[in-house]
């Protein structure tokens, strides 16, 4: 699994020991952050259930300012800090610490400190989840998001998920190759 795009394009991601890891697979990171363009430059980011940390390594790579990735498995979290360490290397030698933070804890009780905004954050949990706890997630997640209409909020799912946006969001746009395969859901506030 390698960074598809951005200054550490090609970068080779550690993936950790860990029982149900489903990374997301290059061709649906690379159709999101298409779909996303320029949102990225300069974004706040968040990985929720981070596993490899590919999609706030990705965003990183593609120039968000700074990212946090959350994972209640310490080897998910250590594989994340050398990934980082890997990202912020092929950038010009940056330090790791100036790009973004991996945070041990259960993201579906975590939350960030007081007064953090997100522009970006992708929520990536277990499927058999999502029907007791998609909305609830999703809601409690809007509330850390910048103002304006240009957040956006990221949903792997399965493909035959029918989601719930949280209140004052609704969908935006559902990629993916089908019921299947993983998606990814894009919200947006309305408006």
């Amino acid at each position: 699994m390698r960074i598809t795009g951005g200054r550490a394009r090609g970068i080779v991601l550690k993936i950790p020991v860990r029982g149900e890891l489903r990374p997301a697979t290059g061709f649906l990171r690379e159709a999101v952050f298409s779909s996303l363009g320029p949102r990225v430059a300069g974004a706040r980011v968040l990985d929720l259930f981070a596993g490899t940390g590919a999609y706030g390594l990705e965003a990183v790579s593609r120039g968000a300012a700074f990212a946090v990735w959350v994972d209640a498995n310490k080897a998910a979290v250590e594989a994340v800090r050398i990934n980082l360490a890997a990202v912020a290397k092929s950038m010009d030698g940056a330090d790791p610490k100036t790009k973004g933070q991996a945070c041990e804890g259960d993201a579906f009780v975590w939350s960030p400190p007081p007064g953090s905004v997100f522009d970006l954050t992708f929520i990536d949990p277990p499927y058999a989840l999502l029907p007791d706890f998609g909305l609830k997630l999703l809601t409690r997640v809007a509330e850390w998001m910048a103002p304006g209409l240009e957040a956006r909020l990221l949903l792997e799912a399965p493909g035959a998920y029918v989601p719930v946006p949280p209140p004052g969001w609704i969908l935006a746009r559902r990629l993916g190759k089908g019921q299947r395969q993983p998606n990814s859901l894009i919200f947006r506030r309305e408006g």
